[in-house]
């Protein structure tokens, strides 16, 4: 099969801290609205950070119960976004064989992990629950909505921390191109807002601790940024051969035109520029497009010191200057796992509907920021090719190239 052939989306599902599905999210988004609150709970009145972008509607409320009780909340947030997505795409009628997912995580089940660890050493082996294991495994995701929409054509995990969802839509087109599936459901998915993640991003100084002002706190490319805040949820589109999706009369959102993984081999959580740069260099080629055909830039940009900056300088050199650039996390938080593939519902958004979203709390610009960063309001405006950004702990790039269907 050709390396170009083209491939579409068709559908989009989310769950995020800004709504319950990807109308709702995306129109908070263009409102400018932030779905970081603070954490009331008990348990987390001793911690250093007590901010949090939690669900703005909890998952067990769209699932069955019996089956809700019996998946870890990283596998409600996958399950749920992958329905709204299979819905949006019509439920396409494809051979079992010919349909793959792909869902990435970055901790995948580790609140049922901890949870089930501190049962074990109050209560003892015997109230450890018999579905821990399925519910702690990070493929869980993957697996839960392979089979809820019958995929036989491989259920894939990509564990690359905070490029895991754009890895899984890359790896997605991947399927497609070689020939190995007619349609991909794939994305990301992330729910561990507990103590220890909280505590060990505090410990590491990485994580926001405006406390007292939770809607202020995640704010990328301003002077006056401390770090990223904590996010939950999922992000999952649909992709599909587009000849098969003209056959069946699909409306496409977008063509996803190319994409890149690379790596930085450089240090666990420190970014290197260069490997940044290699991955958008190498999507924009993989979609035959040059710098100067990119309109719009969905950065990274979680809100910490060096990261924004690395990410800016990054974008200047391999793009340019000229792109509108925006970093929805400013109202999300950050969604780890599930935050590269909400980038790209964000990213294909602006290229179906010729608008961007403003960068909350963005005050005063970072002067070593170069970019044209959108403040104050959405900006309108045809979109001939929207790119993508997610990095990741470890050295990890994705990056996704969207242009108009």
């Amino acid at each position: 099969m050709s390396a170009r052939t083209d491939v579409v989306v068709t559908g989009l599902g989310a769950t995020t801290p800004l709504g319950g599905d990807t109308a709702s999210t995306w129109a908070a988004m263009l409102a400018g609205a932030s779905g970081i609150t603070a954490i009331e709970e008990e348990w987390a009145a001793g911690l250093p950070v007590r901010i949090a972008g939690r669900l703005a509607v909890e998952p067990t409320e769209l699932l069955d119960r019996v089956q809700a009780r019996r998946l870890d909340r990283c596998e409600q947030v996958a399950l749920v976004a992958a329905r709204e997505a299979w819905a949006d795409a019509g439920r396409p009628q494809v051979d079992p064989e010919r349909l793959a997912v792909v869902i990435g995580t970055g901790t995948g089940g580790a609140l049922t992990m901890l949870g089930q660890d501190d049962v074990l050493e109050a209560s003892g082996v015997r109230r450890v629950s018999p579905h821990t294991v399925p519910m702690l495994m990070a493929n869980g995701p993957a697996a839960w909505v392979s089979i809820d929409l019958g995929a036989r054509g491989g259920a894939h995990t990509p564990v690359s921390a905070c490029a895991s969802g754009a890895e899984a839509i890359a790896l997605g087109l991947d399927l497609i191109r070689l020939g190995r599936a007619d349609v991909v459901v794939a994305g990301g998915a992330e729910a561990c807002i507990c103590p220890l993640t909280l505590a060990g991003f505090a410990q590491a100084q990485a994580h926001s601790t405006r406390n007292d002002a939770p809607g202020l706190a995640s704010r990328p490319f301003d002077t006056g940024r401390d770090g990223f805040v904590i996010g939950e949820g999922a992000a999952v589109v649909v992709l599909e051969r587009a000849d098969f999706a003209a056959a069946r009369t699909a409306r496409p959102y977008a063509t996803l035109a190319g994409a890149a993984v690379t790596s930085d081999a450089h240090h666990i959580t420190a970014a290197h520029p260069e490997g940044q740069v290699r991955a958008m260099r190498r999507a924009l080629a993989a979609a035959d497009l040059p710098p100067l055909a990119v309109d719009v830039v969905h950065a990274h940009a979680t809100s910490t010191p060096k990261g924004d900056l690395a990410e800016a300088q990054s974008i200047t050199e391999a793009i340019g200057v000229h792109p509108a650039v925006t970093a929805t996390k400013s109202m999300t938080g950050h969604l780890f796992g599930a935050a590269g593939a909400l980038g790209a519902i964000a990213a294909v958004l602006s290229v179906r509907d010729g608008i961007v979203p403003a960068v909350r709390n963005l005050d005063d610009l970072d002067p070593e920021v170069k970019l044209d960063v959108v403040t104050g309001g959405p900006r309108t405006g045809a979109v001939g090719a929207a790119l993508a950004n997610a990095f990741g702990f470890g050295g990890h790039n994705a990056t996704l190239v969207f242009t108009p269907a």
